[in-house]
């Protein structure tokens, strides 16, 4: 764990993590002047559908389009949080108005919540009090694979064996 909290190395597929070149990386967003700049530069179609986001461990919000990797946005670097985001204009201010943690490639816990919401208060964005919609990582220890927990069943769904009640997906954590 980082002086700030958790932080994430990428432990997705190979093959997504080898094509990330030098310079890759979503727009980083350290500040209400970035965040501002980067936004008129949206088309509509883009903005219509939740964003790829992660922050550094340098504690900086990243953004890249929808398809784009959480690797590719991070740079194949590790991150304090990572998932998807949506912004709305609301009274002449945008404002976060949808955000998850939803990256099988870092599957973050939600605790990382915490790194997000400095990130975004750094930047002056309006934000929900949580993720809006939480995603439970799980790697079950007897088969090794990465679970998603629905509706609190902490059963792998590859090998029917329990799944601890804390996040363990990076055995190296």
């Amino acid at each position: 764990m980082s002086a700030q909290g958790r932080s994430y190395r990428y432990v997705g597929p190979a093959e997504l993590k080898a094509v990330v070149q030098p310079g890759d990386g979503g727009r980083r967003i350290g500040s209400a002047a970035d965040f501002s700049s980067w936004i008129v530069e949206q088309v509509p179609a883009e903005l219509a559908e939740p964003l790829t986001f992660v922050v550094g461990v340098d504690g900086v919000l990243r953004l890249a389009p929808r398809r784009s990797e959480h690797v590719a946005c991070a740079g194949a670097d590790m991150v304090l949080s990572a998932g998807e985001i949506s912004f709305i204009r609301e009274a002449d201010r945008w404002t976060v108005s949808e955000v998850s943690n939803q990256s099988t490639g870092y599957c973050p816990d939600v605790s990382s919540w915490a790194e997000f919401a400095r990130a975004l208060d750094a930047v002056e964005l309006r934000r929900p009090s949580g993720f809006t919609h939480e995603v439970v990582f799980r790697r079950c220890p007897d088969c090794q694979q990465h679970n998603i927990v629905r509706e609190d069943d902490f059963v792998c769904v590859f090998c029917g064996r329990d799944l601890p009640a804390a996040w363990n997906i990076d055995p190296t954590a």
